[in-house]
């Protein structure tokens, strides 16, 4: 290459694909397509099955090198981790090869993704068919360095890549060639009469297009400017390999650059000295043939045919893919991901406690170095491998948290630590809370139960006798509006009963008096049906209003009152009191971090220790408890009525398991979780160990709250509407009834207030049929 840069004539390459070749020079040209341009097609596989680890294999040689810090790249950008990379020498004896392939057994991933020449990828896959590396579970992806050479293989190495898939550049079909293999073959028998007629290769397609261009670049330019300039270096000195430097050279570059048409493998079409991106085609070797599953292409991802319409949006869906055949004959897509085959299970750790174990209880059997475990969380987890879309082999391992004299041999934090170590534990199970500080070290699943932090305290018993408790039953506002019904009604029945009945016609301090006891008012000769009605509606109204207060107020009177013996956690921090929560957890480094002293923080390892310390208070135990949700749930139903929950419920992560960190079976198993938790196999702790109704928490006996104006307002309304409705029908009975009266008012001129008081007066009137109506109305308006 540098020698085309000293000679200024541009150097074609159809053959050299390593992206690192493409900087170096100006007058480089290279008419092949970079290995740069395929490494998000194989991403786009990789995401398409939701593989998470994958690993690469490829050679040491620049060819090799070249292509790796892209497809590391690309598979990053789709949430890929590349767990290992293999290098193999290019003179790799076939021991080099087997150790790579047994350390790659022991792995969990098995997805390979190999770049490699021809004759050691075909050794490669040979030793790998032997020691069983092309059977179900693993997942082959070779680049187009492969692929495309792949008609050139023999028999055995085509055997070995039964299943493998492999990308190389898409050739567009053209009626051209169909004929150009015979013409291609014809040319090769000139050449060399030995050479067996074989398939076109991508790399001959490119061969034949760089030389049109070159034709082509040439032909514009003539041959006027073909002679060449010496350098000026001596023949006899120290450099007797001189070149000139050639005019046309720097023509003949531009003119290859500009050049465009549409070549046997497609446009030839060069940007900064590359052959610009095309769609790459998606293989799966099946039988001695390549099979197209798809292909896939910069603006429209993965897809079965060429896309057409400009509309169709980015997909990576593994629909889009035609039916694939992998290793082992299987139509069924690996996982990526297998337990090593060195025999061991996973290793899922189970905390051995004293207390605090009723969701996980481990027990150890005696004379032997096995364990029962039991619980709800065990039972979680056995649901859990068993919904996996594949079988997990794995066992219960012991970790201690209290030696054997009864001190504290472990906490949750380091439990957690010992997982990401994987040197005991593959996995880890039990009441282990999601944390920021713990997600570090290890991955957490989908959380199977809830989270948070509360509070309990002890509940002191208020039996003081308030000598207002008779008001409290009802609001304000509802005894104002009980009063003013009460006297609105008495006022409406009597307007009603001074028409018709005789007994109503007292003095006003008699009828005062008829309004105040009118509720216990026999009813005797009251006739008019106007006046029933309102008595109905309102005696349904008091009727409804009187059993709701006295049973609001037998409640106040029988009920005892609780309270909790402090009921605000800011109120702990200030006055110093002494707090407790469960040992080996992460709630002193949580408590410190809501405010309170070290000092002041008291841990336990059972229920019975903090209901011994709650119940000794200030002398010598703990004024609050904190823990979890679940764990203070089953406190409380454990101890019924002695405690209760207050202030906030902080938030946090809720129960989960953990794994080491870039584990795929994570994943999976949260999907689990998510599937068990939609179809009800998992029930939320806090019902699985609720405690009866009777022990449901001290809320059911609290005080029961005043009945308010909002539960009557409709029934006041309607009695109000009732009320007013019959005294409208009243006073229309009545206008119509003195309408001779109401006339001879109106025919005297006086003033307004003059003629209302005539009218007040003249209903009051005790006898109005003793009296001539024109003569009674003259003297009235006089008097006035």
């Amino acid at each position: 290459m540098d020698l085309g840069d000293r000679a200024s004539v541009p150097i074609l390459s159809f053959s050299a694909t390593s992206p690192s070749l493409i900087p170096r020079t100006r007058y480089f040209v290279q008419t092949a397509q970079s290995d740069a341009d395929q490494v998000k097609a194989i991403a786009s596989i990789v995401m398409a099955f939701s593989w998470n680890q994958v690993v690469i294999i490829y050679e040491d040689t620049e060819y090799g090198n070249g292509i790796i810090s892209y497809l590391s790249n690309a598979l990053q950008d789709v949430n890929a981790r590349v767990s290992n990379r293999s290098v193999f020498p290019k003179s790799a004896t076939d021991d080099f090869i087997c150790k790579e392939l047994y350390k790659m057994m022991t792995m969990q991933t098995r997805v390979f993704v190999v770049h490699m020449s021809q004759h050691l990828g075909a050794r490669l896959f040979l030793k790998s068919k032997e020691l069983g590396m092309m059977s179900n579970g693993y997942a082959w992806i070779v680049t187009s360095g492969l692929t495309d050479l792949f008609s050139l293989m023999d028999v055995d190495v085509v055997e070995a890549m039964q299943g493998v898939l492999g990308v190389k550049p898409l050739i567009p079909k053209r009626k051209e060639l169909d004929t150009f293999p015979n013409i291609w073959n014809a040319m090769s028998l000139q050449v060399d009469g030995s050479i067996k007629p074989t398939e076109v290769s991508i790399f001959g397609l490119w061969a034949y297009d760089t030389l049109w261009a070159l034709a082509m670049a040439a032909e514009r330019i003539g041959n006027k400017h073909l002679k060449a300039t010496k350098n000026g270096v001596d023949s006899n000195s120290e450099f007797p390999f001189s070149l000139g430097i050639s005019k046309a050279g720097p023509k003949l570059l531009k003119e290859i650059l500009r050049t465009r048409f549409q070549g046997r493998a497609g446009v030839f079409h060069l940007a900064d000295g590359e052959l610009v991106q095309t769609p790459y085609q998606i293989v799966n070797i099946v039988g001695k043939r390549e099979r197209l599953v798809g292909i896939w292409s910069p603006s429209y991802g993965i897809s079965k045919e060429v896309i057409l319409n400009v509309t169709t949006s980015y997909s990576t869906s593994k629909e889009n893919f035609r039916i694939i055949i992998w290793p082992g004959n299987s139509v069924i897509a690996p996982k990526g991901w297998e337990f090593p085959v060195n025999g061991k299970k996973l290793r899922v750790g189970v905390s051995e406690k004293s207390g605090f174990n009723e969701f996980l209880k481990v027990v150890r059997v005696p004379q032997s170095n096995a364990i029962n475990v039991s619980g709800y969380f065990k039972e979680v987890f056995d649901s859990v491998m068993e919904a996996l879309p594949y079988s997990v082999p794995y066992e219960y391992v012991l970790y201690p948290f209290e030696n054997s004299d009864g001190s504290s041999a472990g906490s949750y934090d380091n439990f957690v630590y010992q997982v990401s170590l994987q040197e005991k534990y593959d996995a880890a199970l039990g009441d282990i809370t999601i944390t920021a500080n713990r997600s570090i070290y290890v991955d957490f699943t989908f959380p199977y139960a809830e989270g948070g932090v509360a509070s309990v305290v002890p509940i002191k018993y208020d039996d003081r006798n308030d000598k207002w408790t008779f008001l409290q039953p009802l609001t304000k506002e509802l005894w104002l509006m009980s009063a003013t019904f009460y006297i609105f009604t008495g006022l409406s029945i009597w307007i009603l009963g001074r028409r018709i009945e005789t007994s109503c016609r007292d003095s006003a301090g008699q009828h005062a008096g008829m309004i105040c006891c009118f509720p216990f008012f026999p009813g005797q000769g009251i006739e008019g049906n106007l006046i029933c009605l309102v008595l109905v509606t309102w005696a349904f109204v008091a009727n409804l209003l009187i059993s709701t207060y006295t049973a609001s107020l037998s409640s106040r009177l029988t009920v005892q009152r609780l309270q909790p013996a402090v009921t605000d956690v800011m109120k702990l921090i200030r006055s110093g009191d002494y707090i407790g929560c469960q040992e080996g957890s992460f709630l002193v480094d949580f408590l410190k971090g809501l405010g309170f002293e070290e000092s002041k923080i008291r841990t336990y390892k059972s229920t019975h220790d903090c209901d011994e310390a709650l119940t000794n208070g200030n002398n010598g135990g703990i004024s609050a408890y904190f823990d979890v949700l679940p764990h203070i749930n089953l406190f409380l139903s454990e101890f019924c009525g002695k405690y209760m929950i207050v202030g906030p419920t902080y938030r946090t992560g809720g129960f989960a398991f953990a794994f080491p960190k870039g584990l795929p079976l994570v994943a999976d198993v949260s999907r689990a979780i998510i599937q068990l938790t939609e179809n009800g196999t998992i029930v939320d702790i806090g019902q699985m160990n609720s405690s009866n109704p009777a022990c449901a928490g001290p809320e059911s006996a609290i005080t029961p709250n005043s009945m308010t104006l909002q539960s009557f307002q409709v029934l006041f309304a309607i009695t109000g509407c009732v009320t007013i409705a019959c005294l409208l029908v009243s006073l229309i009975i009545y206008l119509y009834k003195n309408r001779g009266f109401l006339q001879g008012v109106s025919n005297f001129n006086v003033s307004i207030w003059s003629r209302i008081h005539a009218l007040c007066r003249y209903f009051v009137k005790i006898d109005l049929s003793s009296r001539s109506k024109a003569g009674h109305t003259k003297n009235q308006i006089q008097k006035t």
